[in-house]
């Protein structure tokens, strides 16, 4: 066979060395990150933190606690817009949506409506 011939077994012996090599770096990657000690913190992970629980003033009244998923079907439905009032645990007092920016992301994530003609 020619040296120049892709598929000649030296070159596919290679690759496959390659392989395992590669397969075998990242199974020590993975293993040294999940056995990682990440200092101050405790036994409350990233993963277990609670998410964000806001209340929002709706029709006049105070509704909630709504975590973010919720809160995004509130704004889809339209019941919660860049003026409606929110709060949360560690907030000083009721802001309105668009001054809270991780609410405001949300708000202009939102797809807007869809024309009438669809």
């Amino acid at each position: 066979m020619s040296d120049n011939n892709m598929f000649s077994i030296d070159k596919l012996v290679d690759f496959g060395m390659g392989m395992a090599v590669a397969q075998q770096m990242v199974k020590t990657m993975n293993y040294a990150i999940d056995n990682m000690h990440i200092p101050n913190v405790g036994s409350v992970g990233y993963q277990q933190m609670p998410a964000s629980s806001y209340y929002a003033a709706i029709d006049g009244q105070t509704a909630g606690p709504f975590t973010t998923g919720e809160l995004m079907q509130l704004i889809n439905q339209k019941k919660i817009t860049k003026q409606t009032y929110l709060w949360k645990p560690g907030m000083s007092g009721w802001q309105t949506a668009e001054n809270i920016p991780e609410v405001l992301k949300l708000v202009a994530l939102c797809p807007p409506p869809l024309p009438p003609n669809c």
